[in-house]
């Protein structure tokens, strides 16, 4: 994974020419860079966002990996999305046993260890680094849909799209949103218009920084668009960093399923590093 990535802006290069012929120099003027008005800048980005999906539903067979440390954890599983409704991840063990689940809705955020029977349920605003960012279900949402996202927003609208920047100098697009010690940026391809990486940073001169980073890979036809069917996640805090591999084969749409979880009173509330140490000692 290209983790470095979020941080490197393309920017034109001055082409100096050094050429002579004998005695005499050739002097070549540096190309100035092309003028963007804010038209061709509105145009892109209402491009970018034209590109999302609108789908109910959207599910698919994962491979998914998770690693912390010098630590890598291999499973497969499934991935659910009903919009503005619910994300599902179920992740099995040996192929068939469903080893965990992770279930994001509007209200919470559910993770649960099904062979050790624990789990955490907490609130967006309840988990420091949603709190701080002002990320919650929609944004997240918009992250796993490959979308543009205004935080606290639960769909871009046109008129929200003013909210947003683009450098289109670069050979991609640099889409960007700050807002205080927030910075939002995204990568996209000049000429399809297709968003490849999302990058969140929460800045912290006391803490440290954290960020989360979002690679989008192996785009494939989708209902007469593109989806990524593999995306590279790298959370980031001061202490630890955490990267996350999702690969999705056979996209369907199934819509039979409940989106609401119910946690069974035999389980016991943990916390998030107890449930990482149990999945790591599969």
């Amino acid at each position: 994974m290209k983790a470095a990535n979020f941080l490197k802006v393309s920017l034109l290069a001055l082409p100096f020419l050094f050429g002579g012929c004998k005695s005499k120099k050739a002097v070549v003027e540096p190309v100035k860079p092309a003028t963007v008005t804010v038209q061709q800048q509105q145009q892109f980005l209402q491009q970018v966002n034209d590109n999302a999906h609108y789908e109910k539903f959207i599910t698919s067979k994962v491979k998914f990996s998770i690693e912390v440390g010098v630590q890598k954890l291999t499973l497969t599983g499934n991935l659910k999305m009903k919009r503005d409704d619910c994300i599902r991840l179920q992740l099995m063990a040996f192929g068939f046993v469903e080893a965990g689940r992770i279930e994001l809705t509007p209200e919470y955020v559910l993770i649960m260890d099904r062979i050790n029977k624990q789990y955490i349920k907490a609130t967006y605003s309840s988990i420091d680094f949603l709190r701080n960012s002002g990320l919650n279900y929609y944004t997240l949402q918009a992250l796993f849909w490959n979308e543009l996202f205004v935080p606290g927003q639960s769909k871009v609208t046109d008129d929200l799209l003013n909210k947003l920047n683009a450098d289109l100098t670069g050979e991609d697009a640099v889409i960007g949103l700050d807002d205080g010690k927030m910075q939002y940026r995204w990568l996209a391809t000049k000429d399809r218009a297709r968003i490849r990486m999302a990058n969140v940073i929460y800045a912290d001169p006391f803490r440290g920084n954290t960020q989360l980073n979002w690679d989008y890979e192996d785009f494939r036809a989708m209902n007469r668009k593109f989806f990524p069917c593999e995306n590279n996640i790298t959370f980031t805090t001061p202490e630890k960093e955490v990267k996350l591999n999702m690969i999705l084969n056979y996209i369907k749409h199934e819509d039979n399923w409940n989106t609401r979880t119910e946690v069974s009173s035999s389980y016991r509330e943990v916390t998030v590093d107890e449930i990482l140490r149990r999945f790591m000692a599969l």
